[in-house]
């Protein structure tokens, strides 16, 4: 079993990386904003899930152990693959997912492309009890920034990033800012757009 990779980014498209480990190219599925943070050229550590298939094996990776664990709880999901999995994790993060089967909430499953309304219901039951509450940080972060936070992240998604990556970096761009960039949507929003880069659709 392959549980993680360090090695050279030598490749990145929107939904994979490939790594060089001791001279070989591993090419591993991963969540969308992994794709965007990696670098040609860079070291990456990815944490990863080795699926076995009678005609494949596929290499999913993640930035941390928590996403990784998700990807687990949702691949045991009837109806959900770990290509469905992989666009839960590209459109929400951990504490996203949590807060949503925590409250019985399958709306935000249900805006996941390939995720129907009876696969939504059911990540919601199947994964009750087995996810951890949102983690402080992020709750701490969102805080923070109130309304203008929310602006910045909703006019990341309209500009084409998903829902995960605006908001992590909308959290990030605000933890960085002035207190006077931190109370301007304008200000914060060209800050995290600087950050990102063109947007990968």
């Amino acid at each position: 079993m392959i549980s993680s990779l360090h090695g050279t980014v030598l490749h990145t498209t929107s939904d994979q990386v490939v790594i060089e480990v001791g001279g070989v190219g591993f090419s591993v599925a991963v969540p969308a904003d992994v794709a965007h943070t990696a670098s040609i050229g860079e070291r990456m550590l990815l944490h990863t899930s080795l699926i076995v298939r009678e005609d494949a094996l596929s290499l999913y990776g993640f930035a941390d152990r928590d996403e990784l664990e998700i990807f687990g709880l949702l691949i045991s999901v009837t109806g959900v693959g770990p290509k469905s999995a992989l666009g839960v994790l590209s459109h929400l993060t951990v504490d996203q997912i949590a807060e949503a089967v925590t409250a019985e909430d399958d709306a935000p499953f249900r805006r996941v492309s390939g995720i129907g309304p009876k696969t939504a219901k059911l990540i919601v039951l199947q994964l009750a009890g087995k996810v951890r509450a949102a983690a402080p940080t992020t709750k701490t972060a969102a805080a923070s920034g109130g309304d203008v936070i929310d602006q910045v992240a909703a006019a990341l998604v309209g500009l084409g990033w998903s829902e995960k990556v605006a908001v992590e970096a909308a959290a990030q761009t605000a933890s960085d800012a002035s207190d006077a960039e931190r109370a301007s949507v304008s200000s914060l929003l060209r800050r995290a757009l600087a950050a990102l880069g063109p947007a990968r659709v």
